[in-house]
């Protein structure tokens, strides 16, 4: 049986920005430096994602296996999460978009954890573009404390798929259609375990820094040829 294309976009897309250090250490430039190109890109990244009539961008940008690397290299990202708060979120907003903060922010300090609740309290009510940020996240994490979180409450009594997704930090954001990795890399690498399980996922050899609208694009377009049977 022949299937028809869906031709259609993604409302939620999930991006594995990865090749950031790889990027910079082939060209005999400092780690930092390629983060800091990585930055530049999300905030790219989410102007294509506006521009094509996307609702969601989640944004692996600092898992929990992140937090072995170097002082130097923390220090430095999380400077770059403690920008984003203070001041790109604003600049989101003035193109009545959103933000999310995904994972155990509280590790970055409560002082950091208190201002992103506070910016996603005073999020407009229909934004254009929600952005996640997936901030000390990983996928196996966010499903033990959502299991955790529910034997409190339910005390032994049957659980939904509703019921379950309620409790994992994405509540609230549909699961990604496409998962984008770049990189090279072909594993998802504890990113929405839960929720990619019907996810098309599409891998580049591009690294995150050198990722262009014009590849997302035709990404996108491979996509719409994709048909989604949902397991069915």
């Amino acid at each position: 049986m022949d299937h028809k294309p869906q031709n259609t976009t993604p409302s939620c897309i999930g991006i594995i920005m990865d090749g950031n250090r790889r990027f910079a250490k082939e060209r005999g430039l400092p780690a930092m430096e390629g983060h800091r190109r990585g930055y530049a890109k999300a905030k790219e990244a989410a102007s294509w994602c506006r521009d094509a009539g996307i609702k969601y961008l989640v944004l692996y940008a600092f898992s929990t296996e992140n937090w072995s690397r170097s002082k130097e290299e923390i220090s430095y990202l999380t400077g770059i999460f403690r920008k984003l708060l203070w001041s790109e979120t604003n600049e989101l907003r003035k193109e009545n978009g959103a933000v999310r903060f995904l994972g155990d922010i509280g590790s970055f300090g409560a002082d950091f954890e208190r201002q992103a609740r506070l910016l996603e309290e005073s999020n407009p009510k229909k934004p254009g573009l929600t952005v996640a940020l997936a901030l000390s996240y990983g996928g196996r994490p966010e499903i033990i404390r959502a299991a955790n979180n529910l034997l409190a409450k339910k005390a032994g009594g049957a659980v939904t798929e509703k019921e379950f997704s309620a409790e994992l930090w994405t509540a609230g954001i549909p699961d990604p259609e496409l998962v984008i990795r770049t990189g090279g890399e072909k594993r998802l690498s504890n990113f929405l375990t839960w929720q990619s399980v019907y996810s098309e996922l599409f891998f580049t050899d591009t690294y995150w820094p050198e990722f262009t609208e014009e590849e997302f694009l035709g990404i996108l377009k491979k996509y719409g040829m994709r048909e989604r049977r949902m397991g069915k």
